[in-house]
């Protein structure tokens, strides 16, 4: 087999750093790059994201981050989401009062976390389907490491077409239910860090360049 090719976008917000170092030791060839060449034709692309939803955005589409999704989404070209960069692929983020447009690859709201302890910072177990890629050969206790104050509370994608597969979406709770990854055709995402979660978080990783 091949060595899979991945792009980590850097559009100035994201540890790109942690993400190029579990990619490269679960046997991706990885480059940090915004350009567009590169970032189009690799086998997968990560876009990482830390920091404010508006901001996130606003950097991501300085570096024509938001077309480079939508072309590789549109060409069935594999696209990973982490942290922050989960959540703009949503309609909107909504922090401190101040609504931003997402990418609209799903529709739904990043709202902020309702719990006793803002915030989501450590590491929490999550459900996933039954079926799932991602969490494939994982245990149901497994962690992953979390750092959020925002999330996706209702999932909001409905399928109707018999003949397209509905989304698998994985929950974890921290004060009330939130999405917490999906895999939806070419288009993954984890809420939680896969890069910071261990031999947990590797195995995930691995599960992704098994699809590219």
């Amino acid at each position: 087999m091949s060595t899979k090719s991945v792009v980590v976008f850097d559009y100035g917000f994201g540890n790109v750093r942690s993400a190029e170092r579990a990619l490269a030791h679960v046997g991706a060839r990885v480059e940090i790059t915004r350009d567009y060449d590169k970032a189009m034709t690799a086998d997968g692309l990560l876009v990482p994201g830390v920091g404010a939803f508006a901001a996130c955005m606003k950097g991501l589409r300085a570096a024509r981050g938001d077309w480079i999704v939508g072309r590789r989404l549109s060409g069935g070209r594999p696209v990973l989401g982490i942290c922050v960069g989960m959540q703009i692929l949503f309609g909107r983020g909504i922090e401190h009062g101040v609504e931003a447009e997402g990418l609209d690859e799903w529709p739904g709201t990043v709202g902020p976390l309702r719990a006793p302890v803002v915030p989501h910072m450590g590491w929490n177990t999550v459900k996933a389907p039954g079926d799932s890629q991602l969490f494939a050969g994982q245990d149901e206790d497994e962690r992953y490491y979390f750092v959020h104050s925002y999330a996706v509370h209702t999932w909001e994608l409905e399928v109707t077409n018999p003949h397209i597969p509905a989304p698998k979406v994985t929950w974890a709770t921290h004060g009330e239910p939130f999405v917490a990854a999906v895999e939806n055709g070419p288009l993954w995402a984890t809420q939680f860090h896969p890069e910071k979660s261990g031999e947990a978080g590797a195995r995930l990783l691995r599960n992704w360049l098994d699809t590219l």
